[in-house]
This record gives structure tokens, sequence and C-alpha cells, in this order.
């Protein structure tokens, strides 16, 4: 039986699919797909694929259009979006062989539908670490780029989680005089100092920071409640730090964070330390740490005893379409 592929635009029926896929993200969501939409002046196409009454899969694209020409993004760009892309129903029981052709079909199916009713002239995807068959994006002449991030297994008990840290991860947790700071969680007021904080790192670092205050919040207002978290610390009633993190299934992402770096409490580390085990607490088995690609930052990840894991930029277009996705990608980075 063919898989039939749709733009399904009811949020109920699309949040009843990324529920039932293990490989979707809380940037999947409908909710977040409406606001990402709106931020990037983008069109949605929330296809769905069916085979019979049964979803296969799920695979959220945004066209932004300059006069003729048609490009697809899925994340859209400068919104600092992880992973979106590709997202299978119900293959987790298949075998190897069934999944693969399942996989295939699908996308297959998406790119076809895409090019009937958009003819891009380039498209760039990047998966989530959890969607492991990028094979049929390359087949069909997608140029992939392997991509990193570091992933903390909850599924154990605490004293473990703690012992697989590093040596002085675990003294600034466990040295941390409790007296001496506040750790909590926060809202809009303090999603909005966060985002600040690092414009204003960014832009002293000359780096390309574009998304506003106004974005997160709204997503933290549109996605259901405690799906989007504001972990904060605080020193003396005065903020000094905070952790926007996101949360689907089995998984919560740390997200955009920031530390002061005017104080003497180990910021990053104290709020790392909640996420992780409130998580626990709530029932998360791993906790993605968002990122491994550049060195410096990844020195600070790996210290909490991390799991590496891959996922896939994949891009495909006309030569001269190319070139300029380059051009504009080293000019905003």
């Amino acid at each position: 039986m063919a898989i039939e592929i749709t733009p399904l635009q009811n949020p109920t029926e699309w949040n009843d699919l990324v529920d039932q896929s293990p490989q979707a993200t809380p940037f999947h969501r409908a909710e977040c797909l409406d606001v990402l939409a709106t931020h990037a002046n983008a069109t949605l196409h929330p296809y769905a694929g069916f085979k019979g009454h049964e979803p296969v899969g799920i695979f959220p694209l945004f066209e932004i259009s300059k006069g003729p020409v048609s490009a697809v993004f899925s994340p859209p760009p400068d919104l600092k979006i992880s992973y979106l892309g590709p997202a299978l129903v119900n293959h987790s029981k298949q075998k190897q062989r069934r999944r693969e052709k399942t996989n295939s079909r699908f996308i297959t199916g998406c790119l076809e539908t895409l090019e009937e009713r958009v003819d891009p002239k380039y498209i760039t995807l990047r998966t989530g670490f959890e969607y492991t068959d990028s094979r049929p994006l390359i087949w069909a002449g997608f140029e992939p780029t392997t991509r990193y991030t570091y992933v903390v297994d909850l599924d154990r008990p605490e004293d473990e989680l703690l012992a697989a840290f590093s040596s002085d991860a675990r003294s600034n947790i466990t040295n941390a005089e409790a007296g001496d700071f506040e750790i909590g969680q926060g809202g809009e007021a303090e999603i909005r100092r966060t985002i600040e904080e690092l414009q204003a790192y960014h832009a002293d670092q000359d780096v390309g920071f574009h998304i506003t205050p106004e974005f997160v919040v709204d997503l933290w207002r549109d996605l259901p409640d405690d799906c989007v978290r504001i972990y904060t610390c605080r020193v003396d009633g005065d903020l000094v730090g905070g952790h926007i993190t996101l949360e689907e299934g089995e998984t919560i992402y740390g997200w955009q964070s920031w530390g002061s770096r005017e104080t003497d409490v180990p910021v990053n580390d104290l709020l790392d330390w909640e996420i992780i085990t409130t998580a626990r607490d709530r029932g998360r088995s791993q906790y993605d740490l968002v990122g491994a690609n550049n060195e410096r930052i990844s020195k600070y990840k790996a210290k909490f005893g991390p799991q590496l894991r891959t996922y896939q930029t994949l891009e495909r277009g006309t030569p001269a379409m190319t070139l300029a996705a380059d051009v504009y990608k080293r000019i905003r980075s």
C-alpha cells in the first residue's frame, strides 16, 4: 500500500503524532511550529504520511520566498532551533527491512509533494539525534554534514549520576554552600533577562545571535505547561544565571543559558545539576546538552559524563543557490 502525504493542519491531530513518535522533539509540536513560522516570516508545510489509516511520519517544512525564488528549511534559519526534520511514527517494532522501506517511501513522498507545490531551489534540514537513518535524503541528492551533541543518561541513581561527573563538577556541586545561592524556576521576566544577557555576550564577541526575548516568550506561552522552563540562580536576591529548557517524551533539552562571571558561585554547574535531578524525578530518561560542535563549549559539557550522539545537517540546491546559502551563513555567523 502506498504512503499518502498530506498537509496536516489540525494541531490536535498533529500533536497526537508527535506524542506517538520517539523521534519527535518539542520543536515538532504544532504550537512551536506556528511560533517559528511567525518569527521566521515563513509558510509552514506540515507534512504527515499515512499508510491507509496508519500514520508513518511527520515532516514539518518552512518555505521562505524572495521574489520568484523559494527556499525550504527545517528548522527555519536564525532561530537557534536545535533539531527538526522528519520523525517516524509506528516504526520501532518493524523489522529492519520494513523500517527502511517505510522511511524511504515516506521521505520520497514528502519531497515529491514539496516539489509539486513549492519547487524550491534550495533545501536545508537538520535532523534530531533520534532520527538515525538519513540515507533516503542522501540518496535524494542531499549533501550531509555530521554534527554532534552530548546526552546524559538520567535513568540511574543520583549518586551514580554525580559519580560520572568530572572531579571539578562534583566539587562545585557538593561543596557549594546552600546559603550562598538560591536555585529555582522563573517566568517571563527571567526568560527575557536570559536572552538579553546572551544578546549582549554575543555582541561583545562579534558573533551573530538573532533570536529575541519576544520569540522565546512566545514559545513559553504557547507550548503546553512545563514544556518550556527557565531554571534560575540567584545570589543575595539578584539573578546571576538562567537556563531555558524544553521537554518532550523521554528527553529534556538544555537550550539557552547564561551565568554571570562576576560571582564566585559555580552558576552553570549548579543549574545543570538542578536540571538533571529534577528532570530525573519527573521521569525523564535523558538530558540533551544540545550541541557538542564547539571545542571550548564541548569541554565544559563533557564533564557531566554524557554520551556522544550524532545528527545530520543536509543541504540540496542548485549550484548558485548553494553558493548563495554558504555566503549567507558566513555573513550571519
